[in-house]
């Protein structure tokens, strides 16, 4: 048994799992895992550099989960940075910042390498060896996987739901040319994808991060965020199409009174919704599988010697 540390920091948010690893019966047992919207991608699409507050925000939290995995006595860490700090010119003032606060430096990782993450956390404890395809919507890329039991084919595309709506939306609710201009930008996206991953002829769908898990949550009624719910629901292809016609003519307000929506999620939720949308479309899938676990399990698991 090994108690690791996990650290995901992407365009949206920062997230902590501190976990005990059993590499003989493959089982990980959670202690502490939570997120924080820290929006680190603000402004990157357009600047290509990580703005000052965003860099505070971020190294609040950090300063935060320190505390949480001393408490815990975590014996290794690892800090995984995602698509935000890959784009961003003074990336150098990230990682030292990281490194002060942790005692780690941020690895950050490419497209495959986040999406071999999020494959290996998300499908884990998932019944069964039929092929999948696992789609990790973030705030600044969305990553495609497909495999059984190990990763056959992936690739990263920079369409995530704040790099879209940074580009595009303007408007609240969002004007019908700037939801074209999303959507145009998602297609173009799927076809690149779709040249390293097939994106049609998995049986199952599985879908992760934030967008996904709180289209879940709308769906189930939930009065709260409930992770233990939303874990392993399914949504249908009509009901996403649903949530997202609803929310694309919500104001900003009327999404913010939603139960399981983040504070922090209200003005993205709408861009992620529709890159959820049309991968579905694109795939053909019925339903998507919903699951808590993702790049977050994947990076604690690396962890471990044993488990590979």
């Amino acid at each position: 048994m090994t108690r690791v540390a996990a650290i995901d920091c992407g365009t949206n948010s920062i997230r902590l799992l501190v976990a005990d690893a059993d590499p003989a019966t493959g089982v990980l047992t959670e202690l502490d895992r939570r997120m924080t919207i820290v929006r680190l991608g603000q402004g990157v699409d357009r600047t290509g550099r990580l703005a000052p507050e965003a860099l505070e925000r971020t190294f609040a939290a950090c300063r935060e989960y320190a505390a949480v995995i001393g408490e815990l006595g975590a014996e290794r860490v690892r800090f995984v940075a995602t698509s935000a700090s890959r784009d961003a010119e003074n990336r150098d003032d990230f990682t030292a910042g990281v490194l002060a606060i942790l005692g780690v430096e941020p690895e950050v990782i490419s497209g495959d390498q986040e999406a071999a993450f999020s494959f290996t956390g998300a499908t884990g404890d998932l019944p069964g060896h039929e092929e999948r395809l696992v789609v990790d919507i973030g705030g600044g890329s969305t990553e495609f996987v497909t495999g059984r039991d190990r990763v056959e084919a992936a690739r990263s595309v920079d369409i995530g739901c704040v790099r879209l709506t940074e580009r595009h939306i303007r408007s609240d609710p969002p004007a019908a040319a700037e939801l074209a201009a999303v959507r145009a930008d998602i297609e173009a996206a799927l076809d690149l994808a779709a040249e390293t991953v097939p994106l049609t002829g998995a049986r199952t769908l599985v879908g992760l991060a934030g967008t996904v898990t709180t289209i879940a949550g709308i769906e189930l009624g939930l009065p709260a965020y409930d992770s233990e719910a939303i874990h392993h629901s399914r949504v249908s292809r009509e009901r996403v199409a649903e949530i997202t016609r609803e929310l694309t003519a919500a104001r900003h307000e009327e999404r913010a009174a939603i139960p399981v929506m983040h504070p922090g999620r209200v003005d993205v939720i709408i861009a992620g919704a529709l890159v959820l949308l049309a991968i579905m479309e694109r795939t053909g899938a019925r339903e998507v599988v919903v699951s808590e676990h993702d790049i977050l399990d994947g990076i604690a698991w690396s962890l471990v010697p044993a488990a590979g």
